[in-house]
């Protein structure tokens, strides 16, 4: 089917979709769970199919993200089944107002419409980004990458089996077959047919979207994500968290790729940070990071220089870059100068210090003392996320169920007229 076919096919599928009630979406969600976890060998077959493919073609960092295990397929039926018991958003009612005339005015929860979503190569957000929709009421048309194309196309093929269980068609989750960028810019540019786009992936994809897209677009951000380590930090608390933040998981957004150090506590926390995230990992057998350092730093540890891109660059490797600052205002206005506005943390035991950091930095999720990893619908107790939005109007942070919907205004009335 062409893509401007399938697009048809969505939007003409919208009114029965929006008509569902809570119950039969919930039913219809835990059955394509279900088929998802019955169907895992297939699944696993095809993504076997999408790494021999892409082995000797993308990175490591990106073979992790499009490797597909039992486990990574029991996670993502989980992740549907937590949508499942969330509330509906759709009719709800945002706010009422009764008008001296006696006009009742809501401002109601509705679906977008269709939403597309283009992605790259983690096959699981074929099924994040299908439930998250089919909840919200809305219809979408998945655009995957042709890395992980047979993998999308074996897990929709499984939920559309969990839609037919139900007596639902399979036209309320569509998966676009051509992977060229052709595809791409028909959904970036299908006015009339889809109301949301929402890409997903790195930043020459995003860029690629906002610039060309004349349909409604979301901006889901790439993540240049910093730790700053106040001069009130606790130490060993700051070293769990960089070390979380920058090796639990690589090829994600809001792994940390900037490390922040007062001057007043350098000189003690670098020595320490080299030892923990260097030394340490190459004696216990696993990669060391690579510190990529400032002036100042370098006098301090050993290191790689850091070259002007260091800290505009998200590796997603085990790279790090290590910025001294004098104060907290001037790492806020690093933040600022570098930042994707994705996710940035504070360490520090002084209240007033995070407090204005906080305020001042200007992030989807900031952070004070926690990793920059929570930034996860799983984890913000979303069930899971349409993408992470790095913008402003109407979605910011992880999407989940609320920002996939819209609102009209229902008024009621008995005979008024003006």
């Amino acid at each position: 089917m062409t893509t401007q076919a399938l697009l048809q096919q969505a939007q003409a599928a919208c009114p029965q979709l929006a008509w569902l009630g809570s119950e039969e979406k919930n039913r219809a969600i835990l059955q394509m769970a279900d088929a998802i976890e019955a169907n895992a060998d297939a699944i696993l077959a095809a993504n076997a199919e999408d790494l021999h493919a892409a082995q000797d073609v993308i990175s490591s960092v990106m073979l992790d993200r499009l490797r597909l295990t039992k486990d990574r397929i029991a996670a993502m039926a989980d992740s549907m089944r937590q949508v499942a018991k969330l509330p509906d958003p759709v009719g709800e009612v945002l706010a009422e107002v009764k008008r001296p005339n006696g006009l009742v005015i809501r401002k109601t929860a509705v679906p977008m419409g269709v939403v597309a979503i283009i992605y790259e190569s983690r096959p699981n957000v074929t099924s994040d980004a299908a439930v998250l929709a089919l909840k919200s009421g809305n219809v979408c048309v998945l655009r995957g990458g042709k890395e992980a194309y047979c993998s999308a196309a074996a897990i929709v093929a499984a939920m559309h089996e969990g839609l037919r269980a139900v007596g639902l068609p399979e036209a309320f989750v569509n998966l676009v077959s051509d992977t060229t960028r052709q595809s791409a810019h028909e959904l970036m540019t299908a006015n009339g047919l889809v109301d949301l786009l929402i890409p997903r992936g790195g930043a020459g994809l995003i860029l690629a979207c906002v610039e060309s897209a004349t349909v409604p677009c979301i901006e889901t951000g790439t993540g240049i994500c910093h730790v700053y380590v106040d001069k009130d930090a606790d130490l060993d608390k700051a070293l769990n968290i960089i070390e979380n933040a920058k090796t639990s998981r690589l090829s994600v957004c809001n792994a940390e790729e900037v490390a922040i150090v007062h001057a007043d506590i350098a000189g003690q926390f670098l020595p320490m940070l080299k030892k923990r995230l260097v030394d340490d990992r190459a004696a216990a057998g696993l990669p060391p990071v690579e510190l990529r350092l400032d002036e100042t730093a370098q006098q301090i540890i050993s290191g790689t220089p850091a070259g002007k891109q260091d800290f505009d660059t998200e590796f997603l490797d085990y790279i790090l870059a290590v910025k001294t600052v004098s104060s907290a205002d001037e790492a806020i206005f690093h933040i600022a100068a570098h930042s994707t506005h994705h996710s940035d943390a504070i360490i520090t035991e002084n209240a007033q210090t995070a407090q204005r950091f906080t305020q001042l930095v200007d992030s989807a999720a900031v952070y004070v003392n926690a990793s920059t990893r929570f930034t996860d619908g799983g984890e913000f107790g979303l069930g899971c996320e349409m993408g992470i939005s790095t913008q402003k109007l109407h979605a910011r942070g992880p999407m989940g169920l609320r920002e996939l919907t819209t609102y009209k205004y229902i008024i009621t009335g008995d005979g008024q007229t003006r």
